[in-house]
């Protein structure tokens, strides 16, 4: 089967919060864990500790990597709603499947996230939205490829693309290089990855590494150039107790 027609097939997954997904066929994989819910796992691994340790920031520019669902993205505007949070926001997402954008004004979402019906309709349209205090933007290509166009720095990087057995090169030391061109010195990067691989390559680029424990999820990781009160991994004695532990080289896959 061709890869275009891979990316084109997808099944519906009820996952275990009652939320839906889709399993791709491309990469073997669904989008979300079907165990800890696809808006569980966006709200605990990703929205709630970046924005809590983002908590004094007015203004934020995301970079959700990828858009797929746009569960991240969308769970990001509940919890601003929900907490009635007055910030500006600027989210973008690069996504390679401009075909699952344009299906997205028919998915069914939580209804949590009816409210924000308008704001699918657009994207799925246009890969745009834009009020007073919310822009959005979906780029349509190679994660590889766009990341080092982008021409702002981010406070919080949702890494959430499909695993590194599936996905490699948006987890390689050089991939989080690009990444790290972007952060400030306070960036957030939060992922649902607990491997070694995945922590040596943002290591490598100088980000802290730090473990944390979401409500009714399994363990995810932050990384910051910043020192976090978390639980920190020590990369250092992890190299020191494994000398053949690496990150992943894009020289690994080409």
């Amino acid at each position: 089967m061709y890869k275009e027609e891979l990316r084109d097939k997808k099944e519906l997954i009820l996952t275990e919060d009652g939320t839906k997904t889709l399993f791709s066929c491309e990469f073997n994989e669904a989008y979300h864990s079907t165990k800890d819910g696809a808006l569980v796992e966006s709200l605990e691994k990703h929205i709630k500790p970046a924005f809590l340790l983002q908590k004094d920031k007015k203004d934020l520019v995301i970079l959700d990597i990828c858009f797929g669902l746009g569960y991240n993205t969308l769970t990001t505007l509940y919890y601003i709603k929900k907490h009635n949070l007055s910030i500006n926001l600027h989210i973008i997402s690069p996504e390679i499947d401009r075909g699952l954008i344009s299906s997205l004004k028919d998915f069914e979402y939580p209804k949590e996230f009816n409210q924000f019906r308008n704001i699918i309709n657009d994207l799925s349209k246009n890969l745009y939205y834009k009020d007073k205090n919310l822009t959005v933007e979906i780029l349509i290509g190679d994660a590889r490829a766009i990341i080092p166009k982008i021409d702002k720095k981010v406070d919080i990087v949702y890494q959430d693309a499909f695993s590194p057995k599936q996905n490699p090169l948006l987890w390689t030391k050089e991939y989080f290089a690009d990444i790290k061109a972007l952060s400030k010195s306070n960036t957030i990067i939060t992922t649902y990855s607990v491997a070694s691989s995945v922590r040596m390559g943002l290591y490598e680029n100088g980000y802290n590494i730090f473990l944390v424990d979401g409500k009714g999820v399994r363990s995810s990781t932050i990384a910051s150039p910043k020192i976090l009160d978390l639980k920190y991994i020590d990369m250092e004695l992890k190299k020191a107790r494994n000398p053949k532990a690496r990150s992943f080289r894009d020289s690994d896959f080409n």
